[in-house]
């Protein structure tokens, strides 16, 4: 693996979490999990760089169709090391001054997981509350992106919220949440 969490301490630390939140879990069971990420070893590395920038990482859904099982960021704020980002890299490159050295696009690339959506966001939510002090950069349907905003949600007052900003913008309150199908 190319990142520095190994295969053999990864699945514990998975395990270790997924046995601390059940509530998460429904009916799913460990050693299918394990199994899944077995047989699919090309996807420990995204999991592993998930894990390594603070995404605290837990299965949450089960796709019945494809088998694949599906991996959220579950640290309760925005993953600190993945914060401090423009929306893409058009944006990134518009900046006249302190442009950001990437962007949550190249960044969700680099990883080879997916960027939440507003759906999956909810979902996420569903099991939180998240980001009750910071804030998540979500996709973007291509038409606002082309008007130049970006989307992003957090927790407040109780419930899930949805804002728009240029997409040009970056905080170190605000990150992305990911997620990974194996």
């Amino acid at each position: 693996m190319s990142t520095t969490i190994e295969q053999r301490k990864l699945l514990e630390i998975l395990q270790t979490r997924f046995e601390s939140h059940p509530e998460r879990h429904g009916d799913f069971h460990w050693p299918d999990i394990k199994s899944r990420l077995i047989q699919h070893p090309e996807k420990m590395a995204s999991l592993a760089l998930m894990e390594e920038s603070g995404g605290h990482v837990d299965v949450l859904a089960h796709d019945r169709k494809s088998g694949a099982y599906i991996f959220f960021d579950c640290a309760p704020e925005s993953p600190e090391g993945r914060r401090n980002l423009c929306y893409d890299e058009e944006a990134r490159l518009q900046r006249k001054a302190n442009a950001p050295p990437s962007s949550v696009e190249e960044v969700v690339k680099a990883m080879g997981v997916e960027l939440l959506d507003e759906e999956q966001y909810r979902f996420l939510q569903s099991f939180g509350p998240f980001d009750q002090k910071s804030s998540s950069w979500i996709k973007t349907p291509s038409q606002m992106r082309g008007l130049g905003g970006a989307l992003f949600g957090d927790w407040r007052y109780g419930r899930t919220f949805i804002y728009h900003n240029g997409a040009q913008s970056y905080y170190s309150g605000r990150g992305f949440r990911s997620l990974l199908r194996v």
